[in-house]
Protein backbone atom coordinates (compact mmCIF):
# COMPACT_ATOMS: atom_id res chain seq x y z
CA UNK A 1 0.00 0.00 0.00
CA UNK A 2 0.95 3.66 -0.68
CA UNK A 3 -0.34 6.95 -0.54
CA UNK A 4 0.06 10.45 -1.78
CA UNK A 5 -1.19 14.02 -0.59
CA UNK A 6 -2.67 15.60 -3.68
CA UNK A 7 -2.46 19.35 -1.42
CA UNK A 8 -2.90 20.44 1.78
CA UNK A 9 -4.32 23.76 3.05
CA UNK A 10 -7.28 25.69 3.76
CA UNK A 11 -7.39 26.18 -0.07
CA UNK A 12 -7.97 22.87 -0.73
CA UNK A 13 -7.62 19.05 0.25
CA UNK A 14 -7.03 15.45 -1.05
CA UNK A 15 -5.24 12.19 -0.18
CA UNK A 16 -4.71 9.03 -2.20
CA UNK A 17 -4.32 5.83 -0.91
CA UNK A 18 -3.40 2.65 -3.24
CA UNK A 19 -3.48 -0.95 -2.85
CA UNK A 20 -3.03 -2.45 -5.95
CA UNK A 21 -5.31 -1.10 -8.46
CA UNK A 22 -7.46 0.02 -5.90
CA UNK A 23 -7.47 3.68 -5.39
CA UNK A 24 -9.25 6.10 -2.97
CA UNK A 25 -9.09 9.66 -2.82
CA UNK A 26 -9.74 10.68 1.03
CA UNK A 27 -11.60 14.58 0.22
CA UNK A 28 -11.24 16.81 -2.89
CA UNK A 29 -11.29 20.52 -2.45
CA UNK A 30 -9.95 21.36 -5.76
CA UNK A 31 -11.28 22.65 -8.84
CA UNK A 32 -12.17 20.03 -11.53
CA UNK A 33 -9.03 20.78 -13.63
CA UNK A 34 -6.84 21.28 -10.91
CA UNK A 35 -8.27 17.62 -10.02
CA UNK A 36 -7.11 16.41 -12.70
CA UNK A 37 -3.65 17.95 -12.80
CA UNK A 38 -3.09 17.07 -8.94
CA UNK A 39 -3.79 13.55 -9.99
CA UNK A 40 -1.35 13.43 -13.13
CA UNK A 41 1.11 14.67 -10.98
CA UNK A 42 0.98 11.17 -9.18
CA UNK A 43 0.53 9.42 -12.32
CA UNK A 44 -2.55 8.72 -12.04
CA UNK A 45 -6.20 9.55 -14.45
CA UNK A 46 -9.57 10.74 -12.77
CA UNK A 47 -10.45 6.93 -14.23
CA UNK A 48 -7.88 5.79 -12.28
CA UNK A 49 -10.20 6.14 -8.98
CA UNK A 50 -11.79 3.52 -7.02
CA UNK A 51 -14.01 5.86 -5.15
CA UNK A 52 -14.05 9.11 -2.90
CA UNK A 53 -14.13 9.10 0.83
CA UNK A 54 -15.21 12.32 2.46
CA UNK A 55 -14.31 13.74 6.01
CA UNK A 56 -16.96 16.51 6.19
CA UNK A 57 -18.70 19.15 4.00
CA UNK A 58 -16.51 22.37 4.14
CA UNK A 59 -15.27 23.77 1.11
CA UNK A 60 -11.78 22.77 1.30
CA UNK A 61 -12.91 19.15 1.82
CA UNK A 62 -16.02 18.70 -0.30
CA UNK A 63 -15.86 21.24 -2.61
CA UNK A 64 -14.46 19.41 -5.67
CA UNK A 65 -16.19 16.19 -4.74
CA UNK A 66 -19.67 16.30 -6.48
CA UNK A 67 -17.96 17.54 -9.87
CA UNK A 68 -15.50 15.06 -9.79
CA UNK A 69 -17.69 12.18 -8.87
CA UNK A 70 -20.48 12.80 -11.52
CA UNK A 71 -18.08 13.74 -14.11
CA UNK A 72 -16.46 10.62 -13.67
CA UNK A 73 -19.23 8.20 -12.05
CA UNK A 74 -16.88 7.61 -9.26
CA UNK A 75 -19.14 6.30 -5.89
CA UNK A 76 -18.71 8.64 -2.97
CA UNK A 77 -18.87 7.54 0.35
CA UNK A 78 -19.81 10.18 3.36
CA UNK A 79 -22.23 9.76 6.27
CA UNK A 80 -25.31 10.64 6.34
CA UNK A 81 -24.94 14.84 8.10
CA UNK A 82 -22.30 15.14 5.26
CA UNK A 83 -24.14 13.90 2.35
CA UNK A 84 -27.10 16.24 3.70
CA UNK A 85 -24.42 18.93 1.98
CA UNK A 86 -23.98 16.93 -1.70
CA UNK A 87 -26.38 18.72 -4.24
CA UNK A 88 -29.73 18.15 -4.51
CA UNK A 89 -29.32 17.09 -8.15
CA UNK A 90 -26.17 14.82 -7.20
CA UNK A 91 -26.61 11.21 -8.78
CA UNK A 92 -28.08 8.88 -5.62
CA UNK A 93 -26.92 6.20 -7.50
CA UNK A 94 -23.25 7.15 -6.77
CA UNK A 95 -23.68 7.43 -3.10
CA UNK A 96 -22.53 5.37 -0.21
CA UNK A 97 -23.32 6.13 3.11
CA UNK A 98 -21.25 5.20 6.21
CA UNK A 99 -21.42 4.85 10.24
CA UNK A 100 -19.16 6.39 11.71
CA UNK A 101 -18.32 3.52 14.06
CA UNK A 102 -18.23 1.04 11.15
CA UNK A 103 -15.10 -0.13 9.61
CA UNK A 104 -16.30 -1.01 5.55
CA UNK A 105 -14.24 -2.31 2.14
CA UNK A 106 -13.42 -0.72 -0.66
CA UNK A 107 -11.83 -3.63 -2.91
CA UNK A 108 -8.59 -3.94 -1.92
CA UNK A 109 -8.48 -1.54 1.00
CA UNK A 110 -9.99 -1.57 4.42
CA UNK A 111 -11.52 1.14 5.68
CA UNK A 112 -12.12 2.45 9.11
CA UNK A 113 -13.69 6.43 9.67
CA UNK A 114 -13.91 7.37 13.38
CA UNK A 115 -15.81 10.47 14.19
CA UNK A 116 -13.87 13.66 15.38
CA UNK A 117 -14.76 16.68 17.18
CA UNK A 118 -14.97 19.53 14.65
CA UNK A 119 -17.30 22.27 13.76
CA UNK A 120 -19.30 20.00 11.05
CA UNK A 121 -22.61 18.17 11.05
CA UNK A 122 -20.78 14.60 11.40
CA UNK A 123 -17.09 14.52 10.70
CA UNK A 124 -14.80 11.58 10.36
CA UNK A 125 -11.37 10.81 9.62
CA UNK A 126 -10.62 7.35 8.53
CA UNK A 127 -7.63 4.99 8.58
CA UNK A 128 -6.65 2.70 6.00
CA UNK A 129 -5.41 -0.34 5.48
CA UNK A 130 -4.20 -3.40 3.01
CA UNK A 131 -4.06 -5.94 6.13
CA UNK A 132 -0.30 -5.80 6.84
CA UNK A 133 0.33 -2.18 7.19
CA UNK A 134 -1.87 0.90 8.32
CA UNK A 135 -2.57 4.88 7.41
CA UNK A 136 -4.18 6.99 9.78
CA UNK A 137 -5.19 10.26 8.44
CA UNK A 138 -6.59 12.97 10.73
CA UNK A 139 -6.54 16.46 9.10
CA UNK A 140 -9.42 18.42 11.40
CA UNK A 141 -9.86 18.60 14.75
CA UNK A 142 -10.34 20.92 17.91
CA UNK A 143 -9.67 18.59 20.77
CA UNK A 144 -7.83 14.83 21.12
CA UNK A 145 -9.92 12.30 22.17
CA UNK A 146 -9.59 8.75 23.70
CA UNK A 147 -11.45 7.29 21.02
CA UNK A 148 -9.06 9.11 18.32
CA UNK A 149 -5.83 7.99 20.25
CA UNK A 150 -7.60 4.28 20.03
CA UNK A 151 -7.42 4.66 16.43
CA UNK A 152 -4.19 5.68 15.72
CA UNK A 153 -2.11 3.53 18.26
CA UNK A 154 -0.41 0.77 15.77
CA UNK A 155 -0.27 3.08 12.75
CA UNK A 156 2.90 2.36 10.18
CA UNK A 157 2.14 6.35 8.64
CA UNK A 158 0.44 8.89 10.01
CA UNK A 159 -0.77 12.28 8.43
CA UNK A 160 -1.50 14.58 10.86
CA UNK A 161 -2.98 17.94 11.23
CA UNK A 162 -0.62 20.67 12.67
CA UNK A 163 -2.64 24.02 11.51
CA UNK A 164 -1.43 26.39 13.57
CA UNK A 165 0.99 28.08 16.08
CA UNK A 166 -1.12 29.02 19.07
CA UNK A 167 1.52 32.12 19.61
CA UNK A 168 0.76 32.79 16.12
CA UNK A 169 -2.75 32.57 15.69
CA UNK A 170 -3.14 34.58 18.52
CA UNK A 171 -1.12 37.87 18.03
CA UNK A 172 -1.85 37.56 14.20
CA UNK A 173 -4.99 39.91 12.26
CA UNK A 174 -8.08 37.98 12.47
CA UNK A 175 -10.79 38.95 14.35
CA UNK A 176 -10.88 37.58 17.87
CA UNK A 177 -13.91 34.93 17.21
CA UNK A 178 -11.97 33.89 14.09
CA UNK A 179 -9.39 33.15 16.40
CA UNK A 180 -11.17 31.45 19.59
CA UNK A 181 -12.95 29.21 16.69
CA UNK A 182 -10.04 28.04 15.33
CA UNK A 183 -8.21 27.29 18.49
CA UNK A 184 -11.45 25.81 20.06
CA UNK A 185 -12.56 22.37 21.17
CA UNK A 186 -14.11 22.16 17.67
CA UNK A 187 -11.92 23.95 15.70
CA UNK A 188 -7.75 22.99 14.73
CA UNK A 189 -5.25 20.80 16.21
CA UNK A 190 -2.14 23.21 16.96
CA UNK A 191 1.53 22.56 16.85
CA UNK A 192 2.18 21.43 20.58
CA UNK A 193 -1.49 19.56 20.78
CA UNK A 194 -0.64 17.98 17.51
CA UNK A 195 2.45 16.52 19.03
CA UNK A 196 1.50 15.62 22.28
CA UNK A 197 -1.35 13.30 20.45
CA UNK A 198 1.48 11.65 18.76
CA UNK A 199 3.93 11.44 21.47
CA UNK A 200 1.06 9.37 23.50
CA UNK A 201 0.44 6.81 20.80
CA UNK A 202 1.68 3.20 20.75
CA UNK A 203 4.01 3.68 17.47
CA UNK A 204 6.70 0.82 17.23
CA UNK A 205 6.20 0.12 13.87
CA UNK A 206 5.61 3.93 12.29
CA UNK A 207 7.35 4.56 9.00
CA UNK A 208 6.01 7.62 8.20
CA UNK A 209 5.15 10.64 9.97
CA UNK A 210 3.70 14.03 8.07
CA UNK A 211 2.30 17.16 9.08
CA UNK A 212 -0.81 18.62 7.32
CA UNK A 213 -3.17 21.01 6.97
CA UNK A 214 -0.67 23.93 7.79
CA UNK A 215 -2.12 27.71 8.08
CA UNK A 216 -0.24 29.97 5.79
CA UNK A 217 -1.07 32.88 7.99
CA UNK A 218 -0.59 31.31 11.36
CA UNK A 219 2.50 28.44 11.07
CA UNK A 220 5.29 28.21 9.37
CA UNK A 221 6.90 24.29 8.24
CA UNK A 222 9.61 24.49 10.61
CA UNK A 223 7.71 25.08 13.77
CA UNK A 224 5.63 22.19 12.87
CA UNK A 225 8.63 19.83 12.30
CA UNK A 226 10.14 21.00 14.93
CA UNK A 227 7.28 20.16 17.38
CA UNK A 228 6.98 16.65 15.95
CA UNK A 229 10.44 15.63 15.72
CA UNK A 230 10.37 15.93 19.31
CA UNK A 231 7.44 14.18 19.97
CA UNK A 232 9.14 11.21 18.68
CA UNK A 233 12.77 11.82 19.05
CA UNK A 234 13.65 11.82 15.74
CA UNK A 235 15.58 14.04 13.21
CA UNK A 236 13.84 16.81 11.59
CA UNK A 237 14.68 15.54 8.55
CA UNK A 238 12.46 12.40 9.17
CA UNK A 239 9.18 14.76 9.22
CA UNK A 240 7.29 15.26 6.07
CA UNK A 241 5.01 18.47 5.07
CA UNK A 242 2.04 18.53 2.90
CA UNK A 243 2.52 21.90 1.15
CA UNK A 244 -1.00 23.36 -0.48
CA UNK A 245 0.74 23.45 -4.36
CA UNK A 246 2.43 19.98 -4.19
CA UNK A 247 0.93 17.74 -1.08
CA UNK A 248 3.44 15.37 -1.13
CA UNK A 249 4.93 12.45 -3.28
CA UNK A 250 4.13 8.78 -2.95
CA UNK A 251 5.31 7.05 0.03
CA UNK A 252 5.14 3.35 0.27
CA UNK A 253 3.94 1.50 3.51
Amino acid sequence: MRFASLGSGSSGNGLVVENGTTRVMMDCGFTLASTKARLGRAGLAPSDITAVVVTHEHEDHLGGVARFARRYGIPVYLTRGTAQWLPEDFPAVLVRCIDSHAPFAIDAIAVEPFPVPHDAREPVQFVFSDGASRLGVLTDLGTPTSHVHEKLCGCHGLVIECNHDLEMLMGGNYPPALKHRIAGRFGHLDNRTAAGLVAGLERPGLRHLIAAHLSQQNNRPELAVAALSAAVGCEPSWIGVASQEDGFAWRDL
